[in-house]
């Protein structure tokens, strides 16, 4: 499976701006791809103000991920901000070029930046089977917790996958946790983050990259640089790799409250 990463330097609460800037470098992608990855909030930037930036049901962000995915034929994920039954969730869509389409309400609200105050946190984890392969669906703070993001017999994934507005000052604590996310996990792990400065004055070095399941990266973008980086994933030395080490058999069991 074909993918593709996306860091971009996001405008700051402005969704159509952000669209058309996507539109344009979405159009110099040269090859085809299975699923392109988008940062977390990738139409606003990591912005609080909820109740300006939030869209019933996806609003033109969501508009502009089908016709992307159709036109494409490929799937798009990325989040933004979602107002529902009067709540806003930071919620992470999966749109794919048949029109089927799923999502992921961020459980881990960021508190340091009082996300937990503007957003509601979601109750649900997701994996989503596209093409034989498994991926589970998860937002920036959420990296630091691994219960979480725990592979085992219920959710038994291939793919986990991350998308983030992550501080340049906090980027080692990023790249480790991904790295440590594919190891304990035997799956391969992909972190899309973004780059420049948001309204807060906050830098974002990027990082982006995807590991294997042993702990390696085997792609990575150039930090604080926009652009894309496409990346195959193999399913079948994955599964090769769970055969000759079934370290995941040896796991703890555990239930979350």
């Amino acid at each position: 499976m074909k993918i593709a990463t996306l860091q971009y330097n996001i405008i700051w609460e402005d969704t159509s701006a952000n669209l058309e800037k996507l539109s344009g470098l979405v159009d110099t992608l040269n090859t085809d791809v299975d699923l392109l990855v988008l940062p977390e909030m990738f139409t606003t930037g990591f912005s609080m103000n909820s109740k300006a930036i939030a869209s019933n049901g996806g609003g033109e962000a969501l508009a502009w991920m089908k016709q992307v995915a159709q036109s494409k034929s490929m799937t798009i994920t990325g989040s933004v901000a979602v107002k529902e039954n009067n709540q806003f969730y930071n919620r992470l869509y999966w749109v794919q070029p048949d029109g089927a389409i799923h999502h992921y309400d961020k459980r881990h609200l960021f508190r340091m930046a009082e996300e937990h105050h503007h957003y509601t946190g979601g109750k649900n984890q997701v994996v989503v089977d596209y093409k034989g392969v498994r991926f589970m669906l998860q937002i920036c703070y959420d990296l630091r917790f691994p219960v979480w993001s725990r592979n085992h017999e219920e959710l038994d994934y291939d793919v986990l996958l991350y998308v983030a507005n992550w501080p340049e000052a906090r980027s080692e604590a990023w790249y480790a946790l991904l790295k440590a996310r594919a190891i304990e996990n035997l799956s391969y792990v992909i972190g899309v983050n973004r780059v420049g400065k948001d309204g807060n004055d906050i830098s974002y070095d990027g990082k982006s990259a995807v590991f294997d399941f042993k702990g390696q990266a085997i792609d990575s973008h150039e930090d604080h640089v926009e652009g894309f980086s496409i990346q195959t994933l193999n399913l079948q030395t994955l599964k090769e790799f769970r055969q000759k080490f079934p370290a995941h058999l040896d796991a703890d069991s555990f239930s979350i409250h």
